[in-house]
């Protein structure tokens, strides 16, 4: 009789023994993998989330500042050797080593000027990329704006605008493949400034541009800024081809970004380029904890199923004393005692793993909606997972019958054969 005739027949023996050590193994096995899927799953979400959120990287010219003071009054400073950036630039950036991490490069044009009797602040995009940079951006309910000067008051005196029928807000990134060269965005406090509303018509120095949307408020630069095609803007300030500034959103899920900084800065040597670290690191940092605790859990769990393993095994062990001095008695060696244990260990441990990943995945399957509200996230059967679970599932299964394996193959054939 082979060896492993001998274990496959021990498990037919003690089914319910058997069973109990796949389910030890098997919970182990399916928290794990149900814990690092759906981790990995949300850190891929969380990732692309994050990198919508806005620029990581912000490359501007390079300058050499001046701060002015006289008589101990400080005075504005002046910036020295300004080299502005290029639209040529852009194409040197994507070229970068690490350009596979790069999302969106949204280059931008800003000049004052006086529009109305008013000092304004021009900004020249690329709208399809700020679009995807600024997913936050929502375009304003239709509403009538009036100049500030020119706004009623209420008996509190409140100001009061004059409203039109109102639509619900919607997200102007739906504006992306709608927007002309000549079309504008208004920030909302330029718009209440120059009462703007959308499809007003507007004068840039000789160029006729169309109000196509009033965006709501946001609290930032933004609410100054009147948004218009980038080479429309170089047109009208006569600056063709300069660049103020490049926003650029790299995937920072796993990005190297420091390194990806000092590539732009090799790329662009006019140029400073700067890590806007605090949003970077805290994506990582929420990234590495979900991470501890999925592999936390999954540990805490995983050496619970090997301890059953384990005094399974060791009682195991004590229950077959008059089985392995038979065994020993008729020529079996220690080598040959340990095989066929950590042989059933093996066959446990394979048919836990294989089940366990099963089950993760189900259980994922089914949780996720719980922990995630995302359309199109799915979750599909990774193989390389698949290898994981089960070489580990064995590997602990081996592990923890080693020494009672150990202990069987040291059992004296005599004192074994006093229990018959």
């Amino acid at each position: 009789m082979r060896l492993h005739d001998i274990s496959l027949n021990n498990l037919k023996r003690r089914k319910a023994k058997a069973a109990f050590l796949v389910i030890g193994l098997l919970i182990g096995v399916t928290t794990a993998v149900t814990l690092i899927t759906l981790t990995r799953v949300m850190e891929e979400d969380m990732g692309k989330k994050m990198d919508q959120l806005g620029a990581n990287i912000l490359i501007v010219p390079k300058s050499h500042d001046l701060a002015l003071s006289f008589g101990g009054l400080q005075l504005s400073g002046v910036s020295l050797d300004v080299k502005p950036l290029h639209s040529e630039d852009i194409k040197k950036i994507q070229k970068i080593k690490n350009n596979e991490n790069l999302s969106i490069v949204a280059p931008k044009l800003i000049g004052a000027l006086a529009l109305g009797g008013k000092d304004i602040f021009l900004a020249g995009v690329d709208f399809n990329e700020e679009l995807r940079l600024k997913r936050w951006w929502k375009i304003a309910p239709l509403t009538a704006m009036v100049p500030m000067e020119k706004m009623a008051h209420g008996p509190a005196g409140d100001m009061i605008m004059a409203h039109a029928p109102e639509t619900a807000a919607k997200s102007a990134w739906q504006l992306k493949d709608e927007l002309q060269e000549n079309d504008l965005l208004a920030g909302a406090t330029v718009a209440r400034l120059l009462g703007l509303s959308e499809g007003k018509s507007l004068e840039i120095r000789g160029e006729t541009f169309q109000v196509r949307a009033v965006l709501e408020e946001t609290g930032s630069q933004d609410d100054l800024l009147l948004f218009a095609d980038l080479l429309e803007v170089q047109k009208v300030l006569g600056r063709k081809g300069e660049l103020s500034l490049i926003e650029v959103a790299a995937f920072c899920n796993t990005c190297p970004i420091e390194e990806m900084v000092q590539q732009l800065g090799e790329t662009l040597p006019g140029a400073k380029v700067t890590a806007i670290k605090q949003a970077v690191e805290s994506r990582m940092e929420t990234v590495k904890h979900f991470r501890r605790f999925s592999l936390g859990i999954s540990g805490i769990v995983l050496f619970i199923g090997s301890l059953i393993v384990f005094t399974t095994m060791m009682a195991s062990v004590n229950e077959r004393t008059r089985e392995i001095g038979i065994f020993r008695a008729i020529g079996f060696r220690k080598r040959h005692i340990v095989q066929v244990i950590l042989l059933e260990a093996f066959l446990i441990g394979l048919l836990a793993g294989l089940l366990g990943y099963a089950a993760g995945v189900g259980f994922s399957r089914l949780t996720l909606p719980f922990f995630l509200q995302s359309p199109g996230v799915s979750i599909p059967w990774d193989y390389t997972m698949i290898m994981l679970a089960t070489g580990l599932s064995v590997l602990l299964a081996l592990l923890a019958s080693t020494y009672p394996a150990l202990r069987a193959a040291r059992m004296d054939p005599t004192e074994a054969l006093r229990a018959i």
